[in-house]
């Protein structure tokens, strides 16, 4: 089954080990995106996330079912966190389970570059100085077209 989920809650790594969680397999493979307190130099005090949610829901089902092509799996999680972002926190939740690890450990590399790649959600870093900059993944294929 997959979970998708965007929320302004804070994530919950346990709530996601749940989901994945199955009798039948022995791997449980996890990313865990987390605000860091520093960009080239600056501190950081907290990202601000924004999506277009009908669509980025579409975009993380739409990854799911590519990696489901490509990898046997059981469950997957795909959970992103929206609006304000303290330091220490996540900010993105991937997550996969399968019968083997190699399998979920490549889906879940897969999946975290596919969001960044893909998905239309945006960030911006708030600084110790009150300004902000709204960033751009350097992997981001769709903001170029």
């Amino acid at each position: 089954m997959d979970h998708i989920k965007l929320t302004n809650e804070p994530l919950c790594i346990s709530t996601i080990n749940e989901l994945i969680t199955s009798e039948d397999c022995g791997a449980l493979s996890y990313f865990v995106g987390t605000t860091r307190n520093h960009f080239q130099g600056r501190h950081v005090l907290r990202l601000e996330y924004e999506a277009y949610n009908e669509m980025a829901e579409k975009e993380m089902m739409k990854l799911c079912k590519q990696a489901r092509n490509n990898w046997s799996l059981k469950h997957v999680a795909l959970h992103h966190r929206l609006g304000v972002v303290p330091v220490k926190e996540a900010s993105v939740i991937v997550a996969a389970s399968s019968e083997h690890r190699k399998e979920s450990l490549e889906a879940v590399s897969f999946l975290i570059d596919g969001i960044k790649t893909s998905v239309p959600i945006w960030k911006k870093e708030i600084y110790d100085d009150g300004k902000g900059d709204w960033k751009e993944n350097k992997e981001c294929t769709w903001s170029k077209s």
